[in-house]
């Protein structure tokens, strides 16, 4: 069973990469496309996918809207880079989500600024270094020379990056920059919101010997089973938390609350605060939400299978 890597997902097929080029494999009934990542390895029986093999790292997400199933976004990335412009589509609480994901998935977050050249990338910068210790945060323009080698030391030879944004940041010409064929497209300029240019998820090969995943621009990331990237993010307030006079401290208007005092100091930016509270009761409520999702589809399955089961007739 010769392996390959999946570069690409279709409904009841995947294309990949192996040792003899491109390939295309059939998705057995027992293995759906849905539990399969762009960037998986897998390994191939016949014309159709056999198994998946162990993953390094995995990218997922709540299914967008109501779903309670997870989406998987990538698999076996070294490096996300969060990209985002320097005009209206910076958000510091959407990066912080990316960053959250990243740290969840032992993933290393770069924070990409594109369109530098139409404006002073320097505040941006400062914010996005601001959000979390030792961040790598890159401005450049994206349709220039510059962008290898400002970012190839991320997709250099053996490497994974997965491209993560909204739509016209620029994602699909950083891509190009790096050696990969991709389509571009634009932003509006009434808001600088992009139009979708990258459909769905490819690996791409580059031209350093690395591997790039280009994504669809998010418009909605909904973190689940994070709780862990959360803690990373946010370590400075949990450390303060352990000096608040209380043990439930909610950091509000407490006496002795170590949190409001760094704020008080101007220690702690006072914004961090609301975003870290509310990333927190989001991942308990969407894990919640998942874990009683599939309690009730399992009852459902051992339902119908002791329907179908009859004791024998004595």
């Amino acid at each position: 069973m010769p392996p390959a890597r999946l570069t690409a997902l279709h409904r009841g097929r995947v294309e990949a990469i192996g040792a003899s080029g491109a390939i295309e494999l059939l998705c057995p009934p027992n293995l759906p496309v849905t539990q399969m990542a762009v960037g998986d390895w897998v390994l191939c029986e016949g014309a159709r996918v056999g198994r998946i093999l162990p993953r390094a790292t995995l990218l997922q997400r709540r299914a967008a809207g109501t779903g309670t199933e997870a989406q998987l976004i990538a698999a076996n990335v070294d490096t996300m880079f969060i990209t985002t412009s320097c005009n209206a589509d910076f958000n510091a609480a959407r990066i912080e989500r990316y960053l959250v994901l990243a740290h969840s998935a032992g993933i290393t977050p770069v924070v990409v600024l594109t369109k530098a050249d139409m404006a002073d990338p320097a505040p941006y910068v400062t914010q996005a270094r601001a959000l979390s210790d030792g961040l790598d945060v890159v401005a450049l323009n994206a349709k220039s020379d510059q962008v290898a080698s400002l970012l190839g030391a991320w997709v250099q030879h053996g490497k994974t990056a997965v491209l993560l944004g909204s739509s016209g940041v620029g994602k699909s010409t950083i891509a190009n920059s790096l050696g990969a064929n991709q389509a571009v497209g634009g932003i509006r300029e009434d808001d600088a919101k992009g139009r979708h240019t990258t459909t769905a998820r490819h690996l791409l090969p580059l031209t350093a010997g690395g591997w790039l995943i280009d994504t669809p621009g998010v418009r909605e990331l909904q973190l689940t089973d994070v709780a862990e990237g959360i803690d990373i993010l946010f370590s400075d307030l949990i450390d303060l938390s352990a000096h608040c006079r209380f043990r439930d401290c909610q950091h509000d208007h407490e006496p002795g609350c170590a949190v409001q005092a760094a704020i008080a100091e101007g220690k702690i930016d006072p914004a961090r605060l609301p975003r870290w509270r509310k990333l927190v009761a989001e991942e308990k409520s969407n894990s919640a939400a998942m874990v009683a999702a599939k309690t009730r589809a399992l009852g459902k399955h051992t339902k119908k299978s002791a329907t179908k089961w009859r004791a024998p007739k004595k």
